[in-house]
């Protein structure tokens, strides 16, 4: 029930509840099968008596701990969840271009709380925060696309996406534009753009441009590329 050290919460990369495998087990849960633990460490400063001299004196003590996220444990609720907005909606349109879209690639979407959103080639799935979590419709839907743009790079699909395409490469920052560009041409087909929506997908769209070192190549390859996305994902 007490926030991590700023260290610890720099080393777990992600919010919320962590349990010691024994914690788990004393709550009346279990750690999912072939998760990893991550680490965490405690340290203060402990008094210590000098044998021959009897001089107490402080000494640093450091311990470490690993520890599992509540997601990665089956059979526990998080008791510490901060307020959700609760403020979007879902769309009847936009979920009919989801469902539709699903039902004809095979892809999964799965909804977990969490701050996280991202589509994993491997297994062919989308993971997305639950809708509660988004203050605006737009805005999880524009997270929702984005993503499903990623899936019609499959290589069952459009056989777009580079192995080579990880964080801090060109591919990676290629890609991301075509998602985002994907993302908000379909909010818009839904009929959900605003004019938030609209500037947070051009500061997206400029920020990786920036990356690539504003080459006007790029915008025009990721343009095509996203427009074969829409279509696929729209059916046409």
């Amino acid at each position: 029930g007490k926030p991590y050290s700023l260290l610890n919460q720099l080393m777990l990369g992600r919010p919320g509840e962590y349990l010691t495998f024994k914690q788990c087990q004393q709550a009346g849960g279990k750690v999912k099968k072939g998760e990893k633990a991550s680490m965490v460490v405690f340290w203060k400063f402990i008094e210590q008596e000098d044998e021959e001299t009897h001089e107490k004196k402080q000494v640093p003590f450091l311990r470490y701990y690993n520890v599992f996220h509540i997601d990665q444990c089956e059979g526990l609720k998080a008791k510490h969840q901060p307020e959700l907005p609760n403020t979007a909606n879902a769309d009847e349109a936009a979920e009919s271009i989801i469902a539709a879209y699903i039902q004809r690639s095979g892809v999964r979407v799965i909804h977990e709380r969490g701050d996280r959103a991202y589509y994993t080639p491997f297994t062919d799935r989308v993971v997305l925060p639950n809708i509660e979590q988004f203050a605006e419709t737009a805005e999880y839907y524009s997270t929702a696309f984005h993503e499903l743009t990623h899936s019609t790079g499959h290589a069952s699909r459009l056989n777009r996406l580079e192995k080579t395409a990880f964080f801090g490469t060109e591919a990676y920052s290629k890609e991301e534009l075509i998602a985002e560009i994907g993302a908000a041409t379909l909010v818009n087909v839904a009929g959900l753009e605003t004019s938030s929506s609209f500037r947070n997908s051009a500061a997206y769209v400029q920020n990786w441009l920036k990356v690539l070192n504003s080459d006007k190549r790029f915008i025009v390859s990721a343009a095509g590329k996203a427009e074969k996305a829409v279509a696929l994902i729209l059916g046409h």
